[in-house]
C-alpha cells in the first residue's frame, strides 16, 4: 500500500470511530501530496465549516469541484456552505445542480427549500418542501421520528410544519370569501374536511371500510350503496337505457372500436397486476370518454349525440380539471378489476348498465350487488370495491360521478372550489391533483 493510500484509509478509519480531530489530520497530510483527492477536500470542508468557517470551505469546495465537476456531493457541500456564508443566490444554483444529479438523495432538495426561505421566497420554499416531504413519506420515511435519520429530524420537523401553515393559508383563502357569500354554516364541514386533509384533525371514519384516498367530508352517512329515494333523477336517467345502449353498440362495432382506450392511464413500468386480473386471456379495462377529469370529449359526444344530450341534463359533480369522469366502462370476458378505494366521499358514483351477461357483479365494502340491465346503482367508491365479468362475453355500463345527495348545494360549491385549489397547488408541485 502506498503512502496515499495509506494516509486515506487512515482516515476513513478515524472517521468510522467518531474521531474528526484525527481523521481531518490525516485527510490534511493527504493533500499536500494529492491536492484534488475530493474526498479530502469535502471532509477538510466541512469540518472548517463545522467550526464557523464558511469562506474555506467554499474555497476547498470550489477546487473539489473544478478537478471533478459533476460530482454531487461537493454541489451539496458547497450549496451548505454558501448558504453559511450568505451566498444564497449561489447556494441554490450547487443545490438544485445537485439535486438534478442525484435526484434521489432528498437531503438535498430539503436543504434547497430552506435556501429559498432563507431568501425570503415563502412560495418556491413552499413547493419544494411539499414535494420533498410526499415523496419520502411515499416510501414510508420521515413519517416519525423512528423513520427520519437522526440529522435530519429538526429539518424534517421544520418542513412539516412549514408545509402544514402555508397551505392551510392558501386553502382558507379560498373558502372565506364563500363562508361570507353562503355562511358559516355551509362552510363548516367543508373546514372540517380540510382539517382532516391537513392532519390538524382525525378522520374519524364513520365506517372502517373507508379509506378515501384523497379528501374525506365528515358527517355523511356512511353506506356502501344509496338508495334510490336519495336521487329521483336516476328514474330520467334508466329511462334512457334503450337509446343510449344504442348508441354504445355502434361505438363497439366501429371499425377499430375508434374512441375506446384504457380506463386506466399507467405511468411506463407501472404494475397492471396491481389493479387487474384475467381469467383466461389478458385483462382488460377500456372506456369511451365523455368527460375525462371535467373535460368535455367532444368528438366522442358527437358521435353519441342522446347520450350526450342526457347527461347534460342530469345533476353530474362539476369540478374544474377535476370531474365529472363519464364514459362507457367496458369490460372484456374474465377480467376482474381487484379492490381498490376511490378519492373522496363528497361525489358519489353512478352505473347505468347496459350490456350485462351472466356472472358479472359489484362489490362495495364487501356487499355484492348484480348489475341489472336499465336498473342504476350508486356507491360510495371510498369504500373497498371490485368489479368481474366471469362471462364468456362483454359487459358495458355507463359510469357518471355526482354529488353526495346528502351535501347541501352551497357545500357543493365550496367543495368544488376548494378542490380546484388543491389540485393546482399539487400541479404547481409536480404531483398529482389529488395528492
Amino acid at each position: 500500500m502506498n503512502a496515499q493510500a495509506s494516509q486515506l484509509e487512515a482516515a476513513r478509519d478515524h472517521a468510522r470511530r467518531g474521531d474528526p480531530v484525527l481523521a481531518e489530520r490525516e485527510y490534511l497530510a493527504l493533500l499536500q501530496s494529492a491536492p484534488d483527492n475530493v474526498e479530502a477536500l469535502n471532509f477538510v470542508a466541512m469540518c472548517a465549516l463545522g467550526r464557523g468557517e464558511p469562506g474555506r470551505a467554499i474555497g476547498m469546495l470550489e477546487s473539489a469541484l473544478r478537478a471533478h465537476p459533476d460530482q454531487p456531493l461537493t454541489l451539496k457541500n458547497l450549496g451548505a456552505a454558501y448558504s453559511e456564508g450568505g451566498r444564497l443566490d449561489e447556494a441554490e444554483t450547487a443545490l438544485r445542480k445537485s439535486a438534478a444529479l442525484a435526484p434521489e438523495q432528498r437531503s438535498v432538495r430539503l436543504q434547497l427549500a430552506q435556501v429559498l426561505e432563507r431568501a425570503g421566497r415563502g412560495d418556491e420554499a413552499l413547493r419544494v418542501y411539499f414535494e420533498v416531504i410526499v415523496a419520502a413519506q411515499r416510501r414510508g420515511e420521515w413519517t416519525s421520528e423512528a423513520t427520519t435519520p437522526k440529522g435530519l429530524l429538526q429539518p424534517v420537523l421544520h418542513a412539516i410544519a412549514y408545509v402544514r401553515e402555508r397551505r392551510r393559508a392558501i386553502f382558507m383563502a379560498v373558502i372565506e370569501p364563500l363562508r361570507a357569500r353562503y355562511g358559516a354554516e355551509a362552510t363548516l364541514r367543508v373546514e372540517q374536511a380540510l382539517q382532516i386533509y391537513l392532519g390538524d384533525r382525525p378522520a374519524g371514519y364513520a365506517d372502517a371500510r373507508q379509506r378515501p384516498k384523497f379528501l374525506y367530508f365528515p358527517g355523511l352517512p356512511a353506506q356502501p350503496y344509496f338508495p334510490r329515494e336519495a336521487m329521483p333523477w336516476l328514474s330520467s336517467l334508466e329511462q334512457a337505457t334503450p337509446a343510449v345502449r344504442d348508441e354504445l353498440r355502434l361505438v363497439l362495432s366501429s371499425a377499430g372500436r375508434d374512441g375506446v382506450e384504457p380506463f386506466l392511464k399507467l405511468p411506463p413500468g407501472a404494475n397492471a397486476e396491481r389493479y387487474l386480473a384475467g381469467r383466461d386471456a389478458p385483462p382488460a379495462w377500456d372506456a369511451f370518454f365523455f368527460y375525462r377529469h371535467g373535460v368535455r370529449n367532444d368528438a366522442n359526444c358527437a358521435r353519441c349525440p342522446a347520450t350526450a344530450a342526457l347527461l347534460e341534463s342530469l345533476p353530474v359533480a362539476r369540478i374544474r380539471d377535476h370531474a365529472p369522469e363519464i364514459c362507457f366502462s367496458i369490460l372484456t370476458p374474465g377480467t376482474h378489476i381487484l379492490p381498490h378505494h376511490g378519492v373522496t366521499n363528497a361525489r358519489i358514483v353512478v352505473h347505468l348498465p347496459l350490456i350485462v351477461p351472466p356472472d358479472c357483479a359489484l362489490s362495495v365494502g364487501g356487499e355484492i350487488h348484480a348489475w341489472q340491465e336499465g336498473r342504476c346503482v350508486a356507491f360510495d367508491d371510498t369504500f373497498q370495491h371490485e368489479a368481474w365479468n366471469r362471462s364468456a362475453s362483454t359487459r358495458a355500463v355507463l359510469i357518471l360521478d355526482a354529488w353526495n345527495p346528502y351535501l347541501s348545494g352551497e357545500e357543493c360549491a365550496v367543495i368544488s372550489e376548494l378542490i380546484v385549489a388543491i389540485g393546482a397547488f399539487n400541479r404547481e408541485c409536480g404531483l398529482d391533483a389529488d395528492t
